[in-house]
Parts: C-alpha cells; structure tokens; sequence
C-alpha cells in the first residue's frame, strides 16, 4: 500500500462557532486533497492518495478517531487545516509516527493564524517537529480557493513526506561487499534503519554466478532480452591497446554474460513471479529493494564482465521490456550516493545518475590546454562527471519536454522516441583491460544539453551522523572540439557531463573550485531540475542536516520549531536541531 497523507479538519468546538465554521474548514480539508492528489504520483506513476478524518476534529476523542482511521490507511503524514482558533494540544496529532504540518487560513475574521501559532508552540514544547503553513496575504472568509504561496508548501511537505513513506520498510540490497576501500561500499546498517527505514540486505556476489549456471532466470525473457539489446545498444570503439583486446568472439559471450547478468540482479532485488513457475519459489520473492548497489571491483571485475551495462540499464527509465520505473543500483555498491541517487529519484520520479565527481577544470586551466576561453555557463569553470560507464542512459539527455528542450523526465511521460533518442547517443565501448580484465562493456554518451540539475551526495560524518550536500547548477555544452580535448584526458569510454554549479558569491559557492574542494566524497549523483529545496525538507523530516548547498533562504522550508535553535545561521541551527531530535525512527 502506498504511503498516504491524512487531513486533519480542525475546528473550534463551541456550539457557535463550529456551525458557523464547519462548512469552512472541511471545504479547506477538500481543496489540500484535490491540490495533492492532483499533482503529486507516486513512483509508480499513480495520483497520490489523501485520506481526510471522518469528522472536524475539535477535541481529543475526535483527534483519536481520526487517528484510528489512519492507523489503517498507511498515512505518512498529516496536514492539519484550520482558519479558527482552536484547542491546540487537544487537536494536534501526537502520533509519534507521522510528520506533521498544520495550514493556518490568513483570514481577519477568525484567527487560524493563532491557531497555528498555539499549535507551533506545542508541538515545539512536546518534542514533534511540524511544519507551518500560512500564506502571505488575508483572505476574506468566502474565499475558497489556495493562495499560490500556500500550494507551493502543501505540495513540498506531502512530496517529501510520501518520499519518506515511499522508502518506509523497503530493502537495500548489497550485491557483494566494500569495493576498492571505498568507505561509502561500508553499508550502516543503524543509517538505514534509524534515518530510513530501510532494511539492509546482503547478498554475495557469488548468487550472480549461480543462478547463470542453473539457468535460474527466464530464458525466453533471456532471448527476448538479448535480442533487443544487440539491435539497440551499438558497439563503441574499442580504446585498449590490440594486444590486449578480446577478439570478436568473447565479446559475443560477454554480452550474452551481461544481459544474463543484467537480469539477474534486477531479481534478486525485485523479485519474478516467472521463478516460481520454473520451481525455484524462493528466489522468486526477491529482496523488496527500492534500491541496492554492486560491489564489481575487484573481487569480480577482475576475471568476470563489469557490470556497468547492469547497472547503466537497470538505472535507466527502459529496457527490453520497454517504459519502466529505473531500479537503482548503486556502482561500487556506494550505498551513501544509492541513498542520494534514491533521494533525487523519489524527488522526481525520474532516473538519477551516478558519476564520479572527477576533476574541476578552471577557465584558465581549459583555455590553456584548449586555447578555448570559457563563456555563458561554463565562463567561471565547470566539474567534469565521469565514470566507468554505469551511468543512467537518461543523462544523456536526449528526451525532450513538451518545448522540445533537452530534460530528463519522469519515467512514465517517457515516449518511445526518448528511449530510441537515448539509445542512439550511446555507444557501448569495451571495458578498459586495465581496470576490468574481466572485459565487458562500458556506456558511453555526452550529455550535449544545457539543463538544470541537482548534484547531491549523503556523507557520514564521525561524531554527527549523516550530512548532505546539495549544489543545484546547469549541465553545460562545449564546442566540439573543446569536448575531445579535455575527454581524451581521462577514459574517453565513460560516460561524460560538463556540470557548472550556480553561484551565490559567498562560503562554498564562491566559486566552482570552493565546490569541488568542499564536496563530501569521490561519487555523486544527479538530478533533472532544481529541487535543492525538496532536498532540505526531506533531510529535515529525517533529521539529516544539510552540510552545503545553494537554495536561496528564502525557499527553505523546515519544521517550524528548528527557529528554537536559531534564525540568524540557519546552517548552524539545523545540524543543532537535527541532533536535538534524533533520527526518525528510534
């Protein structure tokens, strides 16, 4: 069952004005439902479900019902609507369980804004985090309609309280162990549980060879699979040395290996209900992941195919089987920046992509080695965004929005000439022997677009727990020959995207180096558009502060209570409050 936000009609239960504001309240808890459920789905595509109480609540026997109700509706979190005064520590929602939000109508003739201001108070003196909502301008009490500024925080706080929801008893899978020493290969499990709610799962890499070897997968899917996959994924230029590069003959076997492959680790993660027909009921069932990671390197990289085509496909919005919701799948099982790859996915319902954050490139530095000087987005430099080949086909950003601007979309707007787009501007290229003797074949595109999007990356930080990082900025576009310059600097067979963060002249952002210089860790991931302010209000109802970003104060929506731990550094108060609270699940 999806997780569902519940509201909460609150209402004066004096005789007078109760029926003087019934009609009023209840009409505000009508329109917040039709606001939500008409423009928020879940990952699954579906309209996101409301469930309002079955009466206004003015009292604790009336706040118990509705409670009751939603303890049966899987309801994530509540939006308390009002525009009276109220009884606040008698209507409030004490569910320890639900994040909290209350919509105080700005109206003169009847005070919700008291209300709101009671019911902040208490909520802040009981230790439960809520969210104030109260527009800008007065309304007259006929007025039934949401102001502009109050939708953008409704539709914020239920967005982020349904990624919470979404993520709530699920499954990360790690496929294999630590790759490579990577400190972000070491699952927490007390991250996942206590921050996420996620249960971490362990499965060795060894299962992936098993069930190649007993045929433990669906083998007309298998051919149907295979198939398309040598018809629509073409083969890139081979950069080993000729000495070392297999011959045409292993390169066959590798792609059957990695389709193979490819379908295998989306079962163990998912589960196949085609298993269970073949005898094999256990494997069946999968993992219930919402997302998981594959060590590769070196332990299998080594003497086995990369899993990057795994990967790459499985974190992409299609494959054989056509439009699908992208499973992600963490490189180097990097389970913090699988966290932040599953944040942004949740965020937009769209493909993430993983990259390494690889190398800062000064316009003084490109123009040295280039003789080109950076202009428009790239004047003040950029990061380059590499890795071996695992990344997203949907970061090549060749779909299009309904402009036809380059975008990456939510996986079920996507048509079938996105997907042929995307396929097209990639190339499969052999895995480079030196790092994977084991062969393979690594994805290789150019992001060749100028669009927004997020950057982001969790951290575990000794002696505070998870931090986040988030830099909102523009893909950017070279001229031709800039591009082959500077690629051919790194592995010309990965994947490649020029990133230039926004600026704001001051801290971490002064310029792109300070960006660079302050990120958290060698991976992160990105997301189409800017939501660096659904990333805060995430991270606050989760209780992971957030250590750096870009978003204009303006824009930052927490519980209203994490003012108590100060206005004036709002970064300070929130690592403050993050450890006042705890995580959300104890």
């Amino acid at each position: 069952m999806n997780a569902k936000i519940g509201i909460r009609p609150i209402i004066d239960g004096r005789k007078a004005e109760r029926e003087n504001l019934e009609e009023k309240v209840m009409s505000m808890a009508v329109a917040a439902k039709e606001l939500i459920e008409g423009n928020l789905k879940y990952l699954d595509g579906t309209p996101v479900q409301c469930v309002i109480a079955d009466t206004t609540i003015s009292g604790s026997a009336q706040a118990r019902d509705c409670a009751e109700k939603f303890s049966k509706e899987n309801v994530t979190a509540t939006l308390s609507v009002t525009s009276c005064w109220c009884y606040g520590s008698e209507t409030m929602d004490t569910d320890p369980n639900t994040i909290k939000a209350i919509w105080g109508f700005n109206g003169t003739e009847n005070p919700g804004a008291v209300y709101l201001a009671a019911a902040m108070a208490a909520h802040a003196q009981k230790g439960y985090p809520a969210f104030s909502i109260y527009g800008k301008d007065v309304q007259d009490k006929s007025d039934t309609s949401i102001p502009e500024d109050v939708q953008e925080k409704i539709l914020q706080f239920a967005r982020c309280a349904v990624a919470v929801g979404t993520m709530k008893g699920k499954s990360y899978v790690n496929v294999g162990s630590v790759s490579m020493g990577i400190q972000g290969s070491y699952c927490d499990d007390q991250f996942f549980q206590k921050y996420l709610g996620i249960r971490p799962e362990f499965v060795d890499m060894t299962e992936v060879l098993r069930r190649m070897k007993n045929e433990i997968y669906d083998e007309e899917e298998y051919k149907r699979a295979y198939e398309w996959t040598r018809k629509n994924c073409k083969d890139g230029f081979d950069n080993n040395k000729p000495e070392i590069q297999h011959t045409a003959e292993q390169k066959e076997e590798e792609w059957k290996f990695v389709v193979k492959m490819t379908m295998i680790i989306r079962d163990i993660m998912l589960g196949n209900p085609r298993l269970k027909e073949l005898g094999y009921y256990e494997e069946s069932l999968g993992r219930n992941a919402i997302a998981g990671g594959f060590q590769g390197q070196r332990m299998w990289s080594d003497w086995q195919p990369v899993g990057d085509f795994a990967e790459a496909i499985l974190n992409s919005s299609f494959d054989w089987n056509g439009v699908r919701k992208p499973t992600i799948l963490a490189t180097e099982n990097d389970t913090l920046n699988a966290t932040s790859m599953l944040f942004g996915q949740l965020l937009t319902n769209s493909a993430s992509v993983f990259a390494d954050v690889r190398t800062y490139w000064s316009p003084e530095a490109v123009e040295r080695v280039s003789g080109w000087k950076p202009e428009g987005l790239a004047e003040n430099g950029f990061i380059h965004l590499i890795n071996s080949g695992a990344a997203a086909l949907d970061g090549s950003a060749r779909s299009k929005d309904s402009e036809g601007k380059p975008c990456m979309k939510p996986w079920y707007e996507m048509k079938e000439e996105d997907v042929t787009a995307c396929l097209e501007a990639t190339q499969w290229c052999p895995a480079s022997a030196g790092y994977f003797q084991g062969g393979g074949f690594s994805s290789q595109f150019y992001t060749k677009a100028e669009m927004p999007v997020t950057l982001m990356r969790v951290n575990l930080v000794h002696g505070v727990g998870p931090t986040l990082q988030i830099a909102e900025g523009y893909t950017v576009v070279l001229p031709e020959e800039v591009h082959d310059i500077l690629n051919q600097r790194t592995d010309p067979t990965w994947p490649t995207t020029w990133f230039a963060p926004r600026l704001t002249g001051e801290g971490a952002f002064s310029d792109v180096y300070s960006v660079m210089a302050n990120w958290g860790a060698n991976h992160g991931s990105f997301s189409y558009g800017h939501i660096g302010k659904e990333l805060i209000t995430l991270a606050s109802m989760l209780r992971i502060p957030v250590s750096l970003h870009n978003v204009e104060r303006k824009d930052i929506f927490r519980p209203h209570c994490f003012a108590g731990f100060g206005t004036a550094d709002l970064e300070s108060a929130d690592y403050r409050a993050c450890q006042a609270y705890g995580p959300l699940y104890r």
